[in-house]
């Protein structure tokens, strides 16, 4: 389906051609620029109330810098499709997020117009000083810096640790705050409410304009006439606010807020800030989903809504007859519920995702039980901690892809301490269309190379109630040990989920065929690929056996001397990375324990994966039904030359 963007938009391939029209036509470009990211994204799906929030800002930014020349970083990067447009991707948009298609996010071998590759968040600033900094000692002074960050964004402590090194820089940084309090959830915490207080301080604000009038004139008086006023203008926020601004007591000069969404404000104040130098701050208020009716009255459930229709808002979802199985998330969601329900010391912390990580159906029923600590996995590592010294059971669900970012606070802060720290790793293996950034491949080997760390994957929907179930008991019961339960992003395979409780014994695996020919090990979800495998194996005459391992840490050793005294052709596979995983695991006890055997390891290789569905990435690494069926066979009959 062929979408045609506007007559303004359709003559835009680079921001060269934006920056030829009249400033009088920036109200068309943005209202064409949004109306052709709705068309798209209501047809393909992606990510949709983010950039529609930014359209005037990403029309003003690049009409008023020189990009690629200045450099211009985006945040996270959902709100960048607008960019992506304006940047000479218009007419291949709609491969964004599909497989061989456009990031979703801002990556810099797609494009000179993006600087840096993002998809986490709270980057923006670190990135855009060091540019800053790099281009000061080079002596290209007249070069511009702009980090486009969210308020939720704003909320993660790398931002903090950014605009601290930038307030001493003396660097051109033009950070500009995308204010709209909201990520994909609601945003929390004081900052939330210090911003919301300036915004609507209209005292403050009015003498705030005043004063900076007033410094415009003075300005040819020199230095200390700015200074002077500058003073001045310290006192009355002084005496306004409860405390001095924050993000000038950090030495960043700050304008604003404004009106995002006013395209003829925007392009004059980036004017006047495009000529003063050193780190500032712009606060612009916006709209997540502005033109888009629905996506503003509900900005979460339009986050990231799949394929709709844009004239009714109803978004298009698949239905069957047939009882489906819910999202692991979903599963998890009900079973902390189900379980704190029966213990009452039993908590749950998340990092910004209650509604992806299903940890709102506990805030809703618990709110004193549940909590949504913003954009900050350290913190919510080690409050977790906290809570568990003070004999809490705390479920602590991070997407595995974030948990990165918190991986000194599990040693540190978890293990070291001995603490029964209980982390679901949700979206681990791949994430699908987010991509590289958000693919859960690395924590098996991560969380395996810590003591004190269980590190468990449930194939199915019970066996994550089982493993959630015996997580807790072993935390009530003085466990010294955190608990890892890592489960995929999507549905289970069971559509009656919710099943009686069990515990499961820790390093138990389990036989899920018999077999004589050769042995399929497998970790986690990606295990009903191998029940598949079997069948197809069969139909070629090779009796497989398949063994669900469920605990990478501790492994199954007395199952592991049984199959390889049994075996000498073996399979493992694994949705997480080939090197310091599972198979890997796997190997380290054959070798230790003297046995020699085939092995073909099945898993993500030693190279970046890009975006596409889950099954697409998983044929192309080889390790869906197919490629488990053509390394078993492989093994059972090799090629001879």
């Amino acid at each position: 389906m062929l979408i045609q963007p506007g007559p303004l938009l359709s003559k835009i391939d680079s921001p060269e051609d934006l920056r030829q029209l009249d400033p009088t036509q920036l109200y068309q470009v943005s209202t064409e620029l949004r109306q052709y990211i709705i068309d798209v994204v209501s047809v393909y799906g992606g990510h949709f109330g983010a950039s529609l929030g930014v359209v005037e800002l990403s029309v003003a930014l690049h009409y008023v810098f020189n990009t690629p020349e200045d450099q211009l970083v985006w945040d996270v990067g959902h709100q960048a499709y607008g960019h992506k447009i304006l940047t000479g991707r218009k007419d291949i948009f709609h491969t964004n997020r599909v497989y061989g298609g456009i990031s979703g996010f801002p990556k810099r071998k797609e494009s000179v117009y993006d600087t840096f590759g993002v998809g986490h968040s709270s980057t923006s600033i670190s990135a855009a000083l060091g540019m800053a900094v790099a281009s000061k000692y080079k002596g290209d002074n007249n070069k511009q810096h702009i980090a486009v960050i969210g308020d939720g964004a704003m909320t993660g402590g790398l931002a903090f640790e950014g605009m601290n090194n930038a307030g001493v820089s003396d660097s051109n940084l033009l950070i500009v705050l995308n204010d709209n309090c909201m990520s994909i959830d609601p945003n929390v915490g004081a900052l939330k409410d210090y911003l919301t207080d300036i915004t609507t301080s209209g005292t403050y604000n009015k003498l705030k304009d005043d004063v900076w009038k007033l410094l415009g004139k003075m300005s040819k008086f020199g230095k200390t006439a700015q200074e002077i006023v500058s003073k001045v203008e310290g006192m009355i926020k002084g005496s306004l606010l409860k405390n001095s601004n924050f993000f000038e007591s950090l030495n960043l000069r700050y304008f604003g807020p404004i009106d995002g969404h006013d395209i003829d404000h925007l392009y004059n104040v980036l004017e006047d800030l495009k000529k003063i130098p050193g780190p500032k701050i712009l606060h612009c208020v916006t709209v997540k989903g502005k033109g888009f009716q629905q996506a503003e009255e509900n900005q979460t459930k339009w986050h990231a809504p799949g394929t709709f229709d844009k004239l009714t808002g109803e978004i298009f979802k698949k239905v069957s007859d047939e009882p489906q199985p819910l999202k692991y998330q979903q599963i998890f969601g009900n079973t902390i519920v189900e379980l704190a329900e029966e213990d009452e010391t039993i908590m749950g912390v998340t990092p910004a995702m209650p509604s992806g990580s299903s940890l709102n159906i506990m805030m809703k029923a618990m709110p004193d039980r549940a909590f949504d600590v913003g954009i900050c996995e350290q913190h919510a590592v080690t409050f977790s901690a906290g809570l568990a010294t003070q004999g809490m059971t705390v479920f602590c669900n991070i997407y595995s892809t974030f948990m990165q970012r918190a991986y000194d606070q599990v040693i540190h802060d978890v293990c070291i301490q001995e603490l029964p720290v209980i982390f679901c790793l949700d979206r681990a293996g791949f994430a699908g269309a987010d991509g590289p950034t958000h693919h859960g491949a690395y924590d098996i080997a991560y969380m395996r190379a810590i003591p004190n760390m269980i590190v468990s994957a449930p194939m199915n929907e019970q066996e994550l109630r089982n493993l959630m179930y015996t997580a807790s008991l072993l935390a009530k019961e003085g466990s010294k040990n955190a608990f890892t339960i890592r489960y995929p992003r999507g549905k289970g395979v069971m559509p009656h989920w919710q099943t009686p409780l069990e515990r499961v014994e820790v390093g138990k695996g389990r036989i899920v065929k018999e077999g004589r020919d050769v042995a399929i090990l497998t970790i986690g979800h990606i295990g009903n690929y191998a029940v598949e495998a079997c069948k197809h194996l069969a139909e070629k005459s090779i009796n497989a056996a398949h063994y669900d391992l469920r605990f990478v840490k501790p492994l199954d050793e007395k199952l592991l001397h049984s199959v390889f005294q049994k075996f000498d052709k073996i399979v493992t596979v694994e949705d997480g990375c080939l090197m310091g995983g599972f198979g890997s695991a796997v190997l380290e006890f054959m070798a230790e324990n003297g046995y020699s055997a085939k092995v073909k390891r099945l898993g993500i290789p030693d190279r970046i994966v890009e975006h596409g569905t889950q099954q697409e990435l998983h044929n192309e690494c080889d390790f869906d039904t197919e490629g488990i069926v053509q390394a078993a066979v492989q093994l059972h009959t090799p090629i001879t030359v």
